[in-house]
C-alpha cells in the first residue's frame, strides 16, 4: 500500500448553512465509504503565499489549489478510482491524485 495526495482545485462553497450541512454530508458518506484507506481527510486552504527562489514573497499562487486529503491505495490508479466519489467534483472541482514516495 502507498499513501496518496488528493489536491482539490476549485469547487465551490454552499451558500446557504443548510446546503453547507449537505454538502458536509456527502464528505462524511464519501470518507465512509473509503473506510480506512483515508489517512488524513484534510482540510481546505484558505489564503496563501508565494515563495520564489530569489526571495521574493507574494501573495496568492498559481496553483489554484483548494484542499487536500490522504489516501492509501494499492496503486495510483487505484487512488485516482477512489478520489471519483469525491464531493468537489460535484461542485465543478477537480483532483490531482499524487503518489508520496518515501524516503529514507
Amino acid at each position: 500500500m502507498g499513501k496518496y495526495v488528493l489536491a482539490y482545485r476549485g469547487g465551490g462553497m454552499a451558500e446557504t448553512e443548510e446546503a453547507q450541512a449537505a454538502v458536509m454530508n456527502q464528505w462524511m458518506a464519501w470518507f465512509g465509504e473509503l473506510g480506512a484507506s483515508v489517512v488524513d481527510g484534510g482540510n481546505p486552504f484558505g489564503p496563501s503565499k508565494k515563495l520564489a527562489s530569489d526571495g521574493k514573497v507574494a501573495d496568492g499562487n498559481d496553483a489554484g489549489l483548494t484542499g487536500y486529503s490522504i489516501i492509501d491505495a494499492a496503486s495510483l490508479d487505484e487512488a485516482a478510482a477512489k478520489a471519483k466519489g469525491c464531493p468537489v467534483l460535484s461542485s465543478g472541482g477537480t483532483i490531482d491524485v499524487y503518489e508520496t514516495i518515501a524516503v529514507g
